[in-house]
């Protein structure tokens, strides 16, 4: 089993050099901050429309974000691709598509939860097709706190809170299934919530306790720190999981689906010590489930 991202050899995508990583992770970092200063400093819009379901909301703001950073990228970087939450995307040449989302965590942020962040990541290869692409550079920032994390291949994850210096962030040790702290989210379709809850009934006792923080982002971020010492989730998005994903595996950890290759959207489970004990939990887990849920509207949008 692999639980590094695919190779760049396999994506037919040349791996950016030194000096073009260190570019793009300032970038994503750039972009993610003005971003968040824009959602920190308005009013939280209302429910502009829905998308996969009744409860899958997308705001005013949402989209507000993704216009502004999908012009700042394009005017720094007008070769490269995008490919963000809320459409408008766009084909380039250099290589490198951009993975956005403008607000994770919208449900937290329409009711004011202070859970929510923005996601940017540079990838190479096409995030359309799983196991097709892996992040080379990408920041998360949370707009209520500002807590800001990065990372680039190679160059290790990074979290910054306040005026603090950043400190490089590392995965927990935690290897022993019956300590951990473990995070998971549920899909906005009932019928997967269902679904979702029967897995976690045989898991939940054989953990410390479970979280649900409502951001896939930040709960990766938290994985990354040490924070938590696991997460799973069934139905993540490119955008979803592009950014944690890369701070994750810089700060030493794995992320992987239920066969231990890279994540996709029947399931991504990530962690340091525990990912291994924990993907053997959801596999079993899962194997006492005998439906699985069909369709777009039982992944998270």
């Amino acid at each position: 089993m692999s639980s590094e991202p695919v190779s760049s050899e396999r994506l037919g995508a040349s791996e950016p050099d030194a000096g073009v990583l260190v570019e793009l992770e300032r970038l994503a970092v750039q972009v993610a901050t003005e971003a968040a200063l824009l959602i920190a400093d308005r009013a939280a819009a209302g429910v502009l429309d829905t998308k996969s379901t009744a409860t899958d909301v997308v705001t005013q703001m949402d989209r507000r974000s993704q216009e502004l950073i999908a012009d700042l990228l394009r005017e720094a970087r007008p070769d490269d691709a995008f490919f963000g939450e809320e459409g408008g995307d766009r084909q380039g040449s250099s290589g490198i598509t951009w993975v956005v989302d403008p607000i994770d965590g919208t449900v937290n942020y329409v009711y004011d939860i202070p859970a929510f962040a923005v996601s940017v990541a540079a990838v190479v290869g096409d995030p359309r097709v799983p196991g097709q692409w892996r992040p080379v550079a990408a920041a998360i920032v949370n707009p209520i706190s500002g807590e800001r994390f990065w990372a680039r291949v190679g160059g290790g994850a990074w979290r910054q809170r306040g005026r603090h210096a950043p400190r490089q962030i590392a995965v927990s040790t935690q290897g022993e299934l019956a300590l951990a702290l473990v995070a998971t989210g549920f899909a906005y379709d009932a019928a997967t919530r269902h679904w979702q809850a029967r897995v976690l009934v045989p898991v939940l006792p054989q953990i410390r306790d479970i979280r649900r923080g409502g951001s896939a982002a930040l709960d990766l971020c938290h994985v990354a720190d040490g924070s938590l010492d696991g997460y799973y989730e069934r139905g993540l998005n490119p955008w979803d999981l592009a950014a944690g994903w890369l701070l994750v595996l810089e700060a030493g950890g794995q992320v992987t689906n239920l066969a231990g290759d890279p994540p996709d959207r029947a399931m991504t489970i990530a962690g340091g010590a525990l990912c291994d004990p924990l993907r053997e939990l959801l596999g079993a887990a899962i194997s006492g489930v005998d439906d699985t849920p069909d369709g777009p509207g039982g992944m998270k949008a």
